[in-house]
């Protein structure tokens, strides 16, 4: 009888933060990725413009966060340099969002990429009134990847290649 999988290939937008590329912290967070099974197939340094800032925290932030968020946010994002990629495989948004742990680094288990290497709380950030520096964003979601993933990239820097994990064949 032949053995089959039902699999789950999909995409995902990364974005390592300005505090992450100043803090020279991106090749440990990048092999995290990389060690988990996910493929990078674009990746580039980018200085957000407002526009794309905008775009990417757009007014539904606002809805669900509030004003102050979104806007901490948007300056937050434009500080400096953003290394933004896309990551490719099986339950990549699932593996991605469990690599990245939660929102507040405080809240983050040690093992993730926020628990590990960030510790602000939300409590802190609010009481200054400034963004909680949380080093990365992913996208929550199918439907926030698909919407994510085209403002940063163009289909043209996205690159298809075998890895060792795509060339595995599943045993009788």
């Amino acid at each position: 009888m032949e053995k089959t999988e039902i699999v789950n290939q999909e995409r995902t937008l990364v974005l390592i933060k300005p505090e992450g590329v100043r803090r020279a912290i991106v090749g440990k967070i990048l092999e995290r990725f990389e060690d988990a099974g996910l493929k990078i197939i674009g990746m580039k340094m980018v200085f957000s413009s407002e526009e794309l800032a905008g775009k990417h925290y757009d007014e539904d932030i606002a809805k669900r966060h509030g004003d102050r968020v979104r806007n901490n946010l948007l300056k937050h994002i434009r500080e400096g340099p953003v290394i933004a990629f896309v990551l490719e495989g099986i339950d990549a948004i699932a593996v991605t969002r469990k690599l990245v742990g939660s929102t507040y680094p405080n809240e983050a288990p040690v093992g993730t990429i926020r628990g590990d290497f960030g510790h602000i709380s939300k409590l802190y950030a609010n009481s200054r009134e400034m963004p909680v520096r949380n080093l990365i964003h992913a996208s929550g979601d199918a439907k926030d990847a698909k919407r994510e993933i085209p403002l940063w990239f163009t289909s043209k820097e996205l690159h298809s290649y075998k890895t060792v994990h795509d060339l595995i064949q599943l045993c009788e």
